[in-house]
């Protein structure tokens, strides 16, 4: 068997972008947003993903910009601190986003099997 494609590894991003070709949403923003899901809070989410929290604020607030509704719902601290949960739109975008890369990762990850089988022969 052929073996000098056995170190190649299969990378991907996925994003989704407006008709004049700005981001929208991609996987990092995808990640981001699924942190603050599971973190109930977007200073947690970014320090869950070494990200800092201006810069992420700010993309979040250029999605939702973008799509014309608010994606998250942000309170200010007491004495808990304050909190960041995905609204009912932006908790619809992660799900989606999240059936749609199954669908999809598995679609690749079959496909890049079968380059492999070709490269080899």
């Amino acid at each position: 068997m052929n073996e000098k494609y056995d170190n190649i590894r299969l990378q991907y991003k996925i994003w989704l972008e407006s008709e004049d070709g700005k981001g929208v949403l991609g996987d990092g923003k995808w990640q981001i947003l699924k942190a603050i899901r599971t973190h109930g809070s977007l200073m947690a989410a970014c320090q869950a993903l070494g990200m800092t929290y201006r810069r992420t604020w700010n993309d979040l607030k250029k999605i939702e910009q973008m799509l014309g509704f608010s994606i998250v719902q942000k309170s200010r601290g007491g004495k808990e601190g304050g909190r960041t949960i995905l609204s009912e739109e932006g908790l619809r975008l992660v799900e989606a986003f999240d059936h749609f890369h199954e669908n999809v990762d598995e679609l690749i990850r079959k496909k890049f099997q079968i380059l492999l089988e070709e490269l080899r022969k």
